[in-house]
């Protein structure tokens, strides 16, 4: 017999979905709900959280908060402080001074902002960091080595975290630099008080440690050729940095006494600098105009200045200024200048607050439009104009007010306008707009096995160039493997891996795949789990927010100093928290896109479908499952999960 329906020739089938006339289909939620029930069922969704997504190094940041809140057990003998710092540096190895000096961005994408105030990531971090230094802890060396050499081009934090990343992978490396220590910007541009220097040098003899060689007071392009490393190396990073300043764009701007940033702030790491003139004036609005004028401050002048004792003298040359330690020091008169409003400048908040405390005086909305010299071509002032300034389509925009120059008297004027890369030696490689073309591997454009990171790509923050080291650092070691340059994934983070606890464990692991999807047959996680976080950040949207209770921050202690207590006072001004503030405030992380077992799904789960996996299989991220035949997808799991790690799909 005909499964087909009896119908005389030419005439239409009459068991259709959907009838003549019908374009559309019914709205998908109406073919998959009915009543208090669906086909839809719980799935164990791994995502990526906002603060990490917005990390420029790709910190583990949910990861290595929920070691140090005992969400995530570490392994048997090893403190939970070595456990979280270990999970931190796999992508930042230089966490206690980053978590003194990093604005922090992953602070402003945090999804408890939505709740009260963000988590303090970065005071967690300096904890850590300190706690790795006090404890004398040490990169493990590879188990494997290569017989490839790997040249990195300056050692600053691009070349110390690609350093570090290949050293790891057991390739040989080498960092040349053409300073007499490593760690450009960090040693050479921010003041100690900001990163004490036992502290730097404590992070950088770690990856030294780990075998890296450092060739000191080396200049490529003129003590050693570029084509001489490229034929003693397998492989070069370049991570030169931006240490040349950008002068100040007006008349004038050539006097003896009108210096950049960056020469200021190496004459004063460098011992140089210990005096400034009575009115300094810097022209700014980032971090580094912030450092300039709280350097400033602290140095402060003398009445009596010899005519070779000049700031600028000691800023040009290498020879220091011969101060007489007994005479009177008093403070400068400190004025910083930014195109834009103070409550819009790129400067970090708490780093302004502390300029505007120790009685810096900040303009905001003014733009320099000539430097005033006397008959020795010395600047006398800095003539300023009102103005409004935004940035249009990536492009700055300043519009002046006739009318309203002022000048602003000075006799020491610091142009923190930017900073350039100074390809001396190394000409061919200027893309012709200051930087070197890379793609997103960091690979130079028609140079196989040079890679570039950090400034000179695009300056921006000291983690971001770390990000970039680390991105080619894995770019390097494909190349030295004869391996094709993957596409990098959306999201370029460091992700927390569920089978790695699996190992610990010692359970069996089947055969996967990254993207880990579809473990109805595996035994690599709980059924129905996929790790969406190479492309997927979640949003505080997908959270249970009402799950969370206000708990206010747990802030490190500042110290902050008056006009007076700041002159002479080179002390680090940001305290790390105690083991227990730091413990606490982890708890604060509402561990986004990730269960934190607060049994929310098994409470209140009405038909008991979903279950904790046995003790003897369960780890972080495999604590609960679903028992398929009991669901009868009515959503509750999904709406009370405070981390979004609950979604719902068709249960097939």
């Amino acid at each position: 017999m005909s499964a087909l329906p009896d119908r005389t020739a030419g005439q239409p089938l009459s068991f259709r979905r959907y009838k003549d006339g019908d374009h559309k289909p019914r709205p998908w939620q109406q073919e998959i709900f009915d009543a208090d029930h669906s086909h839809k069922c719980p799935t164990y969704i791994q995502s990526t959280p906002p603060c990490q997504g917005s990390c420029p190094s790709g910190e583990d940041i949910r990861g290595w908060l929920n070691i140090v809140r005992s969400i995530e057990k570490p392994p048997a003998g090893m403190p939970w402080q070595e456990y979280a710092w270990r999970r931190l540096t796999e992508a930042n190895p230089l966490p206690s001074v980053m978590g003194r000096v990093c604005p922090a961005p992953c602070e402003s994408g945090c999804n408890r902002n939505e709740v009260e105030d963000f988590v303090g990531i970065n005071s967690v971090e300096h904890f850590l960091g300190e706690y790795a230094i006090e404890h004398r802890l040490a990169y493990p060396k590879p188990a494997q080595t290569s017989d490839r050499k790997v040249a990195v081009i300056g050692g600053g934090p691009a070349g110390l975290s690609a350093a570090y990343q290949l050293a790891r992978k057991g390739h040989a490396v080498t960092i040349f630099d053409e300073r007499a220590e490593l760690g450009g910007m960090m040693r050479y541009g921010i003041p100690g008080f900001r990163t004490p220097r036992a502290v730097l040098d404590a992070e950088i003899q770690r990856i030294l440690d780990l075998g890296v060689e450092a060739r000191m007071n080396c200049r490529i392009g003129t003590d050693i050729t570029l084509e001489q490393i490229q034929a003693d190396f397998d492989a070069v990073f370049l991570g030169m940095g931006a240490q040349s300043g950008r002068p100040l764009p007006v008349e004038g701007a050539e006097a003896p006494n009108c210096v950049t940033a960056t020469a200021f702030l190496k004459a004063f790491n460098d011992g140089r600098l210990r005096h400034v003139g009575k009115r300094v004036v810097v022209v700014g609005g980032g971090d580094t105009s912030i450092d300039v004028a709280t350097v400033a401050r602290r140095l402060g002048h003398i009445e009596k200045v010899n005519e070779t004792d000049r700031p600028e003298l000691a800023i040009a040359s290498h020879v220091a200024q011969d101060v007489a330690e007994a005479s009177a020091r008093q403070g400068a008169e400190v004025t910083l200048t930014s195109i834009f409003a103070v409550e819009k400048m790129q400067a970090s908040r708490h780093e302004v607050e502390h300029a505007l405390g120790e009685g810096i005086t900040i303009r905001g909305g003014w733009a320099p439009v000539r430097v005033i010299r006397d008959d020795t071509g010395r600047a006398t002032a800095l003539r300023v104009v009102r103005c409004e300034a935004k940035i249009t389509g990536g492009r700055l925009e300043i519009k002046t007010l006739e009318g309203t120059e002022q000048d602003l008297e000075a006799d020491l004027i610091v142009s923190a306008i930017g900073q350039a890369v100074d390809f001396s030696g190394l000409e061919a490689l200027d893309n012709g707009k200051g930087g070197i073309s890379a793609d997103r591997n960091y690979q130079v454009q028609g140079q196989a096995g040079m890679f570039v990171g950090g400034d000179v790509v695009r300056p921006h923050l000291l983690t971001t160039a770390i990000g970039h080291g680390a991105i080619a650092a894995d770019g390097i070691d494909r190349h030295l493997r004869g391996e094709a340059q993957d596409k990098r994934p959306k999201i370029d983070v460091h992700t927390w891996d569920i089978r790695r606890k699996l190992v610990e464990k010692g359970l069996t692991l089947s055969e996967v795949h990254e993207p880990i999807h579809g473990t109805d047959s595996k035994n690599v996680a709980i059924h129905n789990f996929d790790n969406r976080s190479d492309r997927y950040v979640i949003p505080h949207e997908e959270l249970f927010l009402g799950h969370f209770q206000y708990t206010p921050r747990h802030r490190r202690k500042v110290v902050t100093l008056t006009a007076e207590q700041a002159l002479n006072n080179f002390e680090e001004r940001v305290l790390p928290l105690t083991e227990t503030e730091a413990i606490g405030e982890a708890k604060r992380c509402m561990s986004c896109g990730l269960c934190f077992e607060c049994d929310n799904c098994v409470v209140y789960c009405p038909q008991t479908a979903v279950f904790k996996v046995p003790k003897s299989k369960s780890t972080t991220g495999r604590y609960v499952d679903t028992d398929y035949s009991k669901c009868i997808g009515c959503h509750i799991c999904k709406d009370v999960c405070p981390t979004g790690y609950i979604q719902m799909g068709l249960g097939e």
